[in-house]
């Protein structure tokens, strides 16, 4: 075996991460709002994003990790269980039509189903926030992260 000389003792063995610039920290909370558009293609895959955003970017940037978060949060919470409620209400509402019961749940069912799409234009406007550098936080989930990442 070869011994190696050790490194000097005021030498960091690994650097710590470099931090973003604003610019760039901008730009990536911007495309984790952004996310929430790829649900049109894949239906519940939009998540993701963030989630990666997130585990890349939380040692560099709290404002990339703080808008992923939340992103990641809300897209599961309103697109994922949004749809799954959608989905429940639909298959609920469609049988009961025949027992005309169900005519009194489609506006129900119609609003449950807007769910999911006002979370795209919510999505979008947080995207538009961050892009101007704004500290933009989503309606009871945004203090909820906050929490989350002081602790």
């Amino acid at each position: 075996m070869t011994d190696y000389p050790s490194p000097p003792s005021n030498t960091p063995l690994m650097p710590g991460p470099v931090p973003l610039s604003e610019s760039d920290e901008r730009t990536w909370a911007m495309v984790s709002h952004l996310s929430v558009l790829v649900n049109l293609v894949t239906g519940a895959l939009g998540p993701i994003i963030p989630l990666i955003i997130y585990f890349v970017f939380k040692d560099r940037s709290r404002y990339v990790a703080y808008h992923s978060l939340q992103s990641f949060l809300m897209q599961l919470i309103v697109w994922v269980g949004g749809g799954t409620l959608t989905g429940l209400a639909w298959a609920v509402t469609v049988p009961l039509i025949f027992l005309a019961v169900g005519l009194l749940c489609i506006p129900f069912a119609l609003l449950i189903t807007a769910l999911p799409l006002l979370a795209l234009i919510y999505g979008v406007w947080g995207a538009v926030e961050t892009s101007q550098g704004k500290d933009f936080k989503y309606w009871l989930i945004g203090d909820w992260v906050r929490g989350l990442l002081s602790a």
